[in-house]
């Protein structure tokens, strides 16, 4: 079919990803929009995704796999980004050079994402990012003479302080982890929940854990963060305790298949998803009366927190949480200071009624 160019503001762009019968990858570009009432769809181009773009996105991919060491999910979100966008040009076999991508182009994106999409400036942000990754490697490998995606600046987004769950009720949520026992699944869960809190790891960090990451002794644990960047995190001895339980436990019941080396496992023996972890911490809490938002990241953030009410040094929270700036560990401060107005407002004399 002759390519139809739509205007930027007709629709949302989706992508369509077919295998033929001689193995050629075929997309289908079109966009979806309202009429009527009911859902429907113009296609911009049907094209065996032309050979020359469908590599450069293959070496672009393995790019941020290889150099820059982004993690399987960062790659897949980029890649998908890109292929909006690229879809809303109207990019095709007949019409792909790269060259002709604009600023502009790229600005009036921007603007059609957050009307139409009706996105989160940090979601724009994320797609933003993705181009500049990709115009920043496009100019290095010589398919383009400019960085048409660097003058773009990213939206401003509020500065939300990051949940956590107060001490007295993150106490006693720990000691009702550490006394659960019984079936697999109980002792799995439990132990989850004192993972995240007890080591501040992130969910993709958690579901990634295997059995030898643990030292001999199972004193501390080797974690593989952002970028594939290992630190090392002891173990505190009641999770130290409850990590043997719970070893003991899946080989007692059979549960580990011999080639699963993972640590958390689901009643099949395979490693558990990122999906089920995030609802089982979602559903823990709940039960433990928690307000507010409930997930993984609350327990790290939760986990710096307290570690910092603590007395703990900020250069101390930083390698423990993996992050690659103090900048990204200096936001626990604003909870360390809303703390202290706290006390000072309950405990300063002039707070307390005086004048």
């Amino acid at each position: 079919h002759r390519r139809q160019r739509i205007q930027h503001g007709s629709g949302f762009p989706v992508l369509f990803h077919l295998d033929s019968f001689f193995g050629t990858k075929v997309t289908v570009f079109a966009y979806i929009w309202r009429h009527n009432g009911t859902n429907a769809i113009r296609f911009c181009s049907v094209s065996g995704f032309y050979v020359p773009l469908f590599r450069m996105l293959a070496d672009f991919t393995r790019y941020l796999e290889a150099e820059r060491r982004y993690s399987p999910l960062t790659v897949r979100n980029y890649r998908h980004d890109i292929e909006l966008f690229l879809a809303w040009l109207g990019i095709s076999d007949t019409d792909s050079d790269l060259r002709r991508v604009t600023t502009e182009d790229i600005r009036e994106w921007i603007i059609f994402r957050t009307e139409e999409g009706r996105l989160s400036a940090a979601s724009i942000n994320r797609e933003i990012s993705s181009l500049r990754s990709l115009f920043r490697w496009l100019l290095r490998t010589g398919v383009v003479s400019r960085d048409v995606a660097a003058p773009v600046a990213s939206l401003k987004t509020s500065r939300r302080l990051p949940a956590f769950i107060p001490e007295s009720r993150m106490t006693a949520i720990v000691s009702e982890c550490e006394e659960a026992d019984g079936d697999f699944e109980t002792a799995r869960n439990s132990l989850v929940i004192l993972m995240f809190y007890a080591c501040g790891l992130r969910l993709a960090e958690l579901v990634g854990i295997d059995r030898d990451d643990f030292s001999a002794d199972f004193s501390s644990l080797r974690i593989r963060g952002k970028g594939d960047k290992e630190r090392i995190v002891p173990m505190l001895e009641f999770v130290r305790e409850k990590i043997l339980h719970y070893i003991g436990l899946i080989e007692r019941q059979n549960i580990c298949i011999s080639s699963e080396k993972a640590l958390f496992l689901t009643h099949k023996g395979k490693r558990i998803s990122r999906t089920a972890v995030y609802r089982t911490v979602q559903e823990e809490l709940d039960r433990a009366g928690v307000q507010g938002k409930k997930s993984p990241h609350v327990l790290r953030h939760t986990f710096a927190t307290h570690l910092l009410n603590g007395g703990a040094d900020m250069r101390e929270i930083q390698e423990l949480l993996g992050h690659a700036s103090l900048q990204a560990t200096q936001v626990y401060t604003h909870n360390s200071i809303a703390k202290l107005r706290e006390i000072y407002t309950k405990a300063h004399p002039r707070e307390k009624g005086g004048e």
